[in-house]
């Protein structure tokens, strides 16, 4: 089992939070294969690639979209987990997630927290909402319809709390217009598929909250509504989408 999954670190810029995260994944009780990739190259990045003996890729990015699709690019194992530099995996995360890996699965995840300033956060109006969100749709993970109708109210699965199982997801591409919701969109394209979403009802990773994370500066600059807005559409009618979204919006409020 151990060589058929790969965590592939998606780095950017020189994240004071990156060794912290690869260290999380090599204390993983069920080894994996561990990689990174960056498109933005630096000595620093270079150099703890080095001291924890990762091999580091690198490609022309250009944009989260692009880069998500060239980190996967790099694996070769029939399952993948793309880790976020800035966050944090518990050791079990990835023995429990393979253990529930079946043939029908797409994807598989896990509950997550949040952590912001080293302190994970209580369980949030919006975290609890996710998480009932995450528990329905596991009642029914092989309807099309049902995992339709849950992912139509909102994105409870955490990107980073994902694994792949790319035989299943061969012409599978993470959106590279969009800049905040694309895993959401994802989640949307890969739910129409014939398949399994397979949940594991435990936070078994921790999402960082701060300044300088992707989500932080997406909700200052607005995208995250505007591409939120978007998502609702493909669902339901414009009145509708407007009185959901209004609700929606206030999950940037974790994030203040």
């Amino acid at each position: 089992m151990q060589n058929n999954h790969t965590f592939v670190i998606c780095a950017y810029g020189d994240s004071k939070y990156l060794e912290e995260c690869i260290h999380s994944l090599k204390q993983q009780t069920l080894q994996s294969q561990l990689i990174l990739y960056t498109s933005t190259p630096s000595e620093y990045i270079e150099q703890i690639c080095q001291k924890n003996a990762i091999v580091m890729h690198t490609a022309q990015g250009g944009g989260i979209g692009k880069d998500w699709n060239l980190a996967l690019s790099f694996v070769t194992t029939p399952y993948a987990t793309i880790a976020h530099q800035d966050d944090i995996y518990l050791p079990d995360y990835c023995e429990k997630i393979m253990s529930q890996m079946t043939e029908e699965t797409l994807i598989a995840y896990s509950d997550y927290q949040e952590v912001k300033e080293g302190v994970a956060i209580h369980l949030t109006s919006n975290l609890k909402i996710k998480q009932l969100m995450l528990r329905t749709m596991a009642m029914f993970p092989k309807w099309k319809f049902w995992r339709n109708r849950v992912l139509a109210f909102g994105n409870p699965i955490s990107c980073p709390a994902v694994t792949y199982n790319l035989k299943k997801l061969n012409d599978f591409k993470f959106n590279e217009a969009m800049k905040v919701s694309l895993d959401w969109f994802a989640w949307y394209q890969i739910a129409q598929k014939n398949g399994s979403f397979t949940f594991v009802d435990e936070s078994l990773m921790y999402h960082r909250i701060h300044e300088e994370s992707e989500t932080t500066n997406s909700i200052e600059n607005n995208l995250r509504t505007k591409e939120d807005y978007e998502m609702y559409l493909l669902f339901w009618p414009k009145f509708i989408a407007k009185f959901l979204l209004s609700y929606y919006v206030k999950s940037q409020e974790t994030n203040d």
